[in-house]
């Protein structure tokens, strides 16, 4: 039971029937905004929730000792929304259609870059066609020609094969980044209701991804997607043959942000987004 506001609580498993519906009802296309999106990284930003009616969820949390609040569902009124800036510096994860709506009540708004989602065509990534992809279909090709390899659902019975994987990209890495809350989407795999794929490369686990429908009939997101580089061109292999297997009713694949990160904006514009999914900030009015 979400608790009413100025009480809060942690996000937790058996919250998901009753904030689930929620989230579906309202979600624009922003990544965070799924159940699954907010529980895995609940710890991670240090996630409480509230209810400020029947409609409408507040989030708090805390990035490096920075209060914010997040608005997923609806807004409230404007005393509500008053009460929240007092006690948290800012509104994280606007939508532009919200962000329209906060600037005419005089809110500060500003473009948060950094999380904007990025938006592809499924059929593009699926294909990979024309003089734009032609370096990721040879990367493609190459790997189909050097290794053999085999991919099957993710499931209850291959959950420990994609675990296995983890565990060695892990090690390879040398640092946690979001090992905590891919454990937790493969531990709590079928509770959450997330979707995936294992590969196996010459024989060995190599790679998994995790996704789940975003927009009904809309998008589709990736949440995770682990695989080990020693077997070359295995991420941009299986960026393709995942998306070639996301029924053809979701026209776009939401691959999340960049968090500021250049190397992985980098990354990810070689993949010749189709939009953005934009996200705001927003705070009180200079006196």
């Amino acid at each position: 039971m979400i608790p009413g506001y100025p009480e809060t609580a942690e996000v937790t498993l058996d919250m998901k029937q009753e904030l689930g519906p929620l989230l579906k009802k309202y979600n624009e296309g922003i990544s965070e905004y799924t159940f699954a999106g907010l529980y895995l990284f609940r710890e991670t930003h240090h996630y409480r929730i509230g209810r400020l009616s029947e409609e409408c969820v507040v989030l708090t949390g805390n990035d490096r000792g920075k209060a914010f609040f997040m608005l997923p569902t609806e807004l409230p009124p404007r005393e509500i929304l008053d009460t929240l800036f007092a006690s948290h510096s800012e509104l994280k994860g606007i939508t532009e259609s919200k962000s329209q709506v906060l600037a005419q009540m005089d809110y500060r708004i500003a473009e948060d870059r950094d999380n904007f989602d990025y938006l592809y065509l499924r059929q593009d990534l699926a294909k990979l066609p024309g003089k734009k992809f032609h370096k990721k279909r040879t990367f493609v090709s190459g790997f189909m020609k050097t290794y053999a390899h085999e991919s099957k659902p993710l499931l209850r019975d291959t959950i420990p094969v994609a675990q296995a994987v983890l565990e060695e990209w892990h090690t390879i890495q040398g640092e946690d980044g979001d090992l905590a809350a891919t454990k937790e989407a493969l531990l709590h795999f079928e509770e959450l209701g997330l979707c995936g794929a294992v590969y196996w490369v010459s024989g060995k686990p190599a790679a998994f991804v995790i996704g789940e429908p975003l927009l009904e009939n809309n998008s589709y997101v990736i949440h995770f997607e682990k695989a080990l580089t020693s077997f070359r061109g295995i991420y941009q292999y299986i960026n393709k043959a995942f998306a070639s297997v996301i029924p053809k009713k979701y026209v776009y694949i939401n691959r999340e942000q960049d968090l500021g990160d250049e190397g992985l904006r980098q990354a990810k514009l070689t993949y010749r987004p189709c939009d953005f999914v934009k996200k705001y900030r927003a705070s009180l009015p200079r006196n």
